[in-house]
């Protein structure tokens, strides 16, 4: 055995290794002609697909219906009423689908995108109405402010989504409602600024036109940028990129440099927030590299918050963790301020102090971004002024299946920011003791309160979660231990839940998850229509016969900090640096609208990490 283990060792010293030119050029052979080879197969698949697209394909000249062109006029104002679209007898499947139930989507945005996606070809003839013909992804807004990612990455034509449907699009903004006869007034703009209005029949319609944001009575905010469309991201970043240029002029000011390079920010909401960072960043990362250094000097942001802390709706833990890192960037937090005016130079705003007075402060810029809660869209205050129980002042109040209160039941939905669903479970006081007390005495005992709660959590989901302790309430209320609820024993304790039942929130989230949830109610009507109608189910009763109501279900709010991210998924929060950023990364990469959005932003990542950003203004 030794004789073999040295005859072993001798044959193996025996063979000579290869040079480092040896194995250099080895490896680089490799990996040119793998290279060569990944080319060409790109190369083939590329030609293989422009072989079979780019074809001379003849298109007939399809007559256009008559009543397309000259459509009869009606309604109120005696307006066109478009009752034929101008492709709806383009071929036989266009013309099937005109005979079907009409569905007007209006909006564009993440509810009514939403709606889209989970309908099914065939349920409904669809019109969308939308002054934008594309649908944003809006939670990136402050990346695409700043160049982090394209403008284009985060769009997605509202064609491309309606294609599937065979649906129709109409650039135009709602201006009115005909409930009566069931006719929407749109208006369009002509490229010479010529308005013309026309009305749009329909069988359903669901309203997802978002919000604008609320002014607060702040004078001086058309010195202000907002960040709620993809223009808005393009104005910013051009207004960013002519501040840096301006400042970096021999013939400005030392003052003027400080002012241009001063950037304000309204709200310390998760936009605000987002901004902040991702102006910082772009300091840091690129401003740094190609402009003069004492730009990056004078640089100074400042966010102006209206409560203790910013994102004040997360956990605790992830505000006091945003803002350590802000005052580690240098970010300057004003918080518990109230901004009194935006002026072209220069925000004034309010703080005070210890001992309870009132002091003012002024801060000398040349950007401010407002983004400070939500206010009703012009045509959501049309909505509401027509019906006679709408009171909340932000938004139109939609019940547990997103009805509009007021409506003809089953016909108008609301979604989204513009909508808000009702939380008073006192409104229904009468209606459930009438229905709870079986032996009409006047009292609820134990088991018509059970029946009661089950009706409360059916009519207003949200809640459920306060309605656990059942027999816990019903003693703690029966003050006369008479093992019976009274009527004013009753009342005191649905204002008692009724005051723990918070609004949904105005998010992306929000509105994603309930134009799903319409989207697939509004195709089992259609699958289901005849089959109700044979069981006698009348047009009001069948939301509650095809499904329950809508219930949100929190996936978790996320921030970007700076290459840093925040989450607070309820229970748990977490907070960190590269990693949690990448995984910020992920879940707004997953959400994207299309294959190709997500093709687009994963290609602007790699190249912001390769190349930085794009520091032009365009």
């Amino acid at each position: 055995m030794a004789s073999f283990a040295r005859f072993s060792t001798a044959s193996t010293n025996d063979v000579p290794k290869p040079s480092r030119l040896h194995r250099f050029l080895q490896y680089t052979g490799i990996f040119f002609f793998s290279s060569v080879a990944g080319l060409v197969t790109i190369g083939t698949g590329i030609l293989i697909h422009d072989a079979f697209t780019y074809t001379d394909k003849h298109v007939d000249r399809v007559p256009v219906s008559p009543l397309a062109l000259h459509p009869e006029r009606g309604g109120p104002k005696n307006l066109p009423i478009v009752r034929v679209q101008v492709d709806d007898e383009e071929d036989e499947e266009n013309k099937r689908l005109a005979d079907k139930p009409r569905l007007v989507v209006v909006g564009g945005g993440w509810g009514a995108i939403g709606v889209l996606q989970h309908l099914f070809p065939g349920d409904y003839h669809v019109t969308v109405v939308s002054p934008e013909t594309f649908t944003t992804f809006t939670p990136l807004l402050p990346s695409a402010a700043v160049g982090t990612v394209q403008a284009r990455s985060l769009v997605e034509p509202i064609r491309k989504v309606i294609a599937r449907l065979r649906g129709h699009f109409i650039q135009a903004k709602a201006a009115d409602l005909v409930m009566s006869e069931r006719l929407l007034e749109v208006e369009t703009v002509s490229p010479h600024g010529m308005k013309s209005n026309f009305y749009i029949p329909y069988d359903k319609l669901v309203i997802a036109v978002g919000s604008t944001s609320s002014t607060h009575g702040v004078p001086g905010l058309e010195n202000c940028y907002q960040l709620k469309t993809i223009s808005d991201a393009q104005a910013i970043r051009r207004k960013i990129m002519d501040n840096f240029e301006l400042a970096s002029l021999p013939t400005t000011s030392p003052e003027e440099r400080k002012r241009l390079l001063s950037f304000v920010i309204c709200g310390g909401g998760p936009t605000g927030v987002e901004t902040a960072a991702e102006i910082y960043d772009l300091c840091q990362e690129d401003i740094m590299n190609y402009f003069p250094k004492i730009c990056r000097e004078e640089v100074s942001i400042h966010l102006i918050q209206s409560r203790e802390h910013i994102l004040n709706t997360y956990a605790e833990a992830i505000s006091k963790f945003a803002e350590d890192k802000f005052n580690r960037d240098g970010v300057n937090l004003i918080t518990s301020a109230r901004v009194g005016s935006v002026k072209s130079d220069q925000v004034t705003y309010t703080t005070r102090s210890k001992d309870g007075k009132v002091e003012e402060h002024s801060i000398p810029t040349n950007f401010v971004l407002w983004s400070t809660g939500i206010a009703m869209n012009p045509f959501t205050r049309k909505v509401t002024d027509i019906l006679p129980n709408q009171v909340h002042k932000k938004a139109i109040e939609v019940d547990a299946y997103l009805r509009v209160k007021g409506a003809p039941t089953g016909e108008i939905y609301a979604i989204g920011d513009c909508a808000t669903i009702e939380t008073s479970i006192v409104n229904h006081f009468l209606e459930l003791v009438d229905e709870a007390d079986k032996d009409k005495d006047g009292k609820i005992d134990f088991g018509e309160w059970e029946y009661m709660v089950k009706k409360i959590k059916r009519r207003i989901p949200m809640a459920e979660g306060h309605l656990v302790k059942v027999k816990e309430l019903f003693d703690r209320f029966d003050t006369d231990a008479d093992n019976s609820l009274s009527l004013n024993e009753l009342l005191l304790l649905l204002q008692e839940v009724g005051k723990k039942i918070t609004t949904l929130p105005a998010t992306a989230q929000v509105a994603s998850q309930q134009g799903k949830y319409v989207g697939k109610k509004l195709h089992k009507l259609a699958r289901k229509y005849d089959t109700l109608k044979a069981n006698d189910i009348q047009p009001e009763g069948m939301d509650e016969a095809i499904g329950g109501p809508f219930k949100y279900l929190h996936l978790g709010s996320l921030a970007y900090i700076g290459n840093a991210a925040v989450f607070d998924l309820g229970r748990f929060s977490i907070t960190g640096g590269l990693v949690a950023m990448y995984a910020w990364r992920s879940v707004y990469w997953n959400e994207q609208v299309s294959a190709r959005t997500r093709a687009l932003l994963m290609i602007d990542w790699i190249i912001r990490g390769i190349w930085g950003r794009d520091l032009s203004r365009l």
